[in-house]
């Protein structure tokens, strides 16, 4: 017997073998069961997700010799014919290459004869979308009332294109894009079935690859079997399908978040070696960061996979600034849509990847940004922050946040840019690892920042017990004290200090207006406030406002920055 491909033997017999349609399954049960049919149905959908699949179910309900049912025998000389595609009441009509009027003519003038063996006539009309203007006119009317023994059962993937007389005569249902898990469940039940040896990491690779589709799956699947010589190992379906290990995704994230421009590009030519698909390299690296960004901002979240990269996405996480995270996702996706336009398409991979970089914010992410130095790539830095203006020019700078009003609309002659009022510079605080150290001048020496800082900045110092700072927490950020970014800041505070030390976390509903974030909004408040007041004590201000009528927009008022 010649070998029959897995897509076709594992064809679901049954609504019960369906796999991630359970919508369309329950409604069609339904109607089965209790006789509540309707003329004609509409399958949308992408491809490979069950359309013609469940229209022949559909058909096979219709005319089981045991009665019509939501179960059909599977046994009968009916089924048997359906599964076989030899049932002469079921018509299957591509309309990829029957477009024509003819082609539908033909189909309404035989729709009127009584079906030959089953208790309906079923037509199955594939890629409907196909026919001609002339077609779905001719067909409309038969459409709108068949005869009492006919039913039509519409597929397509791109519904867009039909016209609005044929969708509201159908009864339409749209087919969900199946899951990585739920095509890799299946694969899993197949190979199981088939006695064959697979790693679960290569069937994970095959399930993303299938981008939703059970049966390209399953035509992957097959692939790499015989790729494999009979067997499923990640290696081999990794060469197959051109994807690289997560590791090396990993590899450039980490050369990212420590800026170094060359340990990034020795990750792009070490992935070029196995001559990857490079969209498929981007679509992964923004898979990683979206994984990395729930670890930042969820509560609780963990990795799904629980695999050895876990640990590697939790150091990123700490790492990386969830803003940053935000730009090198866009980077990447926008990356993937332009690789068309790339001399090539590594070019435009290593242009991605370079453009992360070159935004990269000069303190973003964990580490301290540092001037780069000769054969290291460049990255953009914030400039230095000017020197205060002379009370004459910011008097001038401060008078261009006024607006003449409508009723006295006045010219008012062009200013520079507005500066601010400055608040003193706080003077720094020593710390003293044998004292009890001040907890904000710690957070700065020990670099705190992203998920660390946030854990940092909302927590109180309250006492040192040897070697241990015990800190407080309100209830609302103890989910932040998780065990591997506690490991992170002991590690940064003991290099601060110069002694390794513990950190032990305790609840306290009372340290909520004590610690660093709130003594900083308190800060900003009174700032703000201060230079609001600057503003509208300043005699140039007062002056525009007396003899054209300006007002001072708040929005336009902020606080100076050192």
């Amino acid at each position: 017997m010649s070998y029959q491909v897995l897509a076709r033997k594992w064809r679901p017999r049954k609504f019960a073998e369906l796999v991630g349609q359970e919508h369309v399954v329950r409604a069609l049960t339904n109607a089965l069961d209790t006789g509540r049919m309707h003329h004609a149905y509409l399958f949308t959908g992408t491809r490979g997700v069950g359309k013609t699949t469940i229209a022949r179910i559909f058909a096979k309900s219709l005319n089981c010799e045991r009665g019509e049912s939501a179960d059909p025998c599977g046994e009968c000389a009916v089924c048997t014919a359906v599964d076989q595609g030899r049932f002469v009441d079921l018509l299957e009509i591509d309309a990829a290459s029957n477009t024509g009027v003819d082609d539908v003519r033909e189909v309404i003038e035989n729709a009127q004869y009584a079906p030959a063996r089953g208790r309906f006539k079923v037509y199955l009309v594939d890629e409907v979308h196909m026919l001609s203007k002339p077609a779905f006119n001719a067909l409309l009317k038969t459409l709108e009332e068949p005869p009492p023994h006919v039913k039509f059962l519409l597929a397509t993937t791109d519904p867009q294109k039909l016209p609005v007389t044929v969708l509201s005569r159908c009864l339409k249902f749209n087919l969900k894009r199946l899951l990585p898990e739920q095509i890799s469940g299946q694969m899993r039940h197949i190979l199981g079935a088939e006695n064959i040896a697979y790693e679960d990491a290569a069937i994970a690779e095959l399930a993303r690859g299938a981008d939703g589709s059970l049966r390209d799956g399953l035509s992957l699947l097959d692939q790499a079997i015989a790729y494999g010589g009979g067997s499923l190992r990640v290696d081999d379906v990794r060469a197959m399908l051109g994807s690289v290990a997560r590791g090396q995704v990993l590899g450039l994230l980490q050369a990212l978040a420590a800026g170094d421009g060359e340990a990034l590009m020795a990750e792009c030519t070490r992935i070029a070696s196995f001559s990857p698909d490079f969209g498929g390299v981007l679509d992964d690296l923004a898979s990683v960061l979206h994984r990395i960004q729930l670890i930042q901002l969820v509560p609780g979240y963990r990795p799904e996979d629980n695999g050895n990269d876990d640990s590697a996405l939790i150091e990123l996480a700490l790492q990386l600034a969830p803003e940053d995270v935000q730009l090198y996702y866009q980077i990447a996706t926008s990356g993937r849509r332009d690789l068309a336009l790339a001399p090539d398409a590594r070019t435009g991979f290593e242009m991605a990847m370079l453009r992360m970089l070159a935004f990269r914010p000069a303190d973003g992410g964990g580490a301290p940004a540092e001037r780069p130095s000769a054969g290291t790539a460049a990255r953009a830095t914030t400039p230095a922050p000017r020197a205060a203006a002379p009370v004459a020019n910011e008097r001038m700078h401060m008078a261009s946040v006024a607006e003449p009003s409508p009723a006295r609309a006045a010219p008012v002659p062009p200013v520079a840019a507005p500066v601010t009022a400055a608040p003193a510079p706080r003077a720094p605080v020593a710390v003293d690892a044998r004292a009890l150290p001040h907890w904000e001048s710690l957070i700065e020496q020990a670099n705190l920042r992203g998920p660390l800082g946030q854990l940092a900045q909302n927590a109180v110092l309250r006492d040192r017990e040897g070697h241990t700072l015990v800190l407080a927490l309100q209830p609302i950020h103890m989910h932040l004290a998780v065990e591997p970014m506690i490991g992170q800041m002991e590690e940064r505070v003991g290099q601060a200090l110069g002694e390794r030390v513990k950190l032990r976390f305790v609840e306290e509903h009372g340290a909520a207006g004590q610690t660093p974030a709130a003594r900083a909004a308190t800060a900003r408040v009174a700032a703000q406030s201060a230079a609001e007041q600057a503003i509208e004590e300043d005699p140039l201000v007062q002056s525009l406002k007396r003899e054209f009528g300006a007002r001072v927009v708040p929005q336009s008022i902020k606080p100076f920055e050192h």
